[in-house]
């Protein structure tokens, strides 16, 4: 069944934010800090990031919500604006061109998306097992 949850909250997660960077982040990101990016980008840091991301919030949130029936969405949710919030307002108060568009931006999307993978991970999971 932890297979299952990881696999599912992964897989949810990783296609929901290629989308979300492939629309909406790489054109908001490149007008603002174009210069600074990486070309291509580095798929090592960013598969660490991913791993453990989930794994973190399947083991703090979505593992406790189908075991216990502990609360699942807003804590996912709390969690995604935590993580992502740390990167974008610690960008924002020491990188000279951050703009405040980026903020919100990637922090809003950090909640939604974390919430709706936990979210869609336990659904997927009970679906599967019952």
């Amino acid at each position: 069944m932890t297979f299952t949850l990881y696999a599912t909250t992964a897989a949810v997660f990783l296609i929901l934010d290629a989308i979300m960077l492939t629309l909406v982040m790489k054109p908001l990101f490149s007008h603002h800090i174009g210069p600074l990016l990486a070309e291509p980008i580095r798929m090592a840091p960013a598969a660490l990031f991913y791993l453990a991301y989930v794994a973190g919030l399947v083991t703090l949130v979505s593992l406790p919500a189908i075991k216990t029936g502990a609360p699942l969405v807003v804590p996912a949710l709390i969690i995604g604006l935590m993580a992502y919030g740390t990167y974008e307002f610690t960008s924002w108060s020491v990188m000279k061109d951050w703009h405040w568009t980026m903020v919100v931006t990637d922090v809003t999307w950090g909640g939604v998306l974390t919430a709706v993978s936990a979210w869609a991970g336990v659904t997927l999971t009970r679906a599967i097992h019952g």
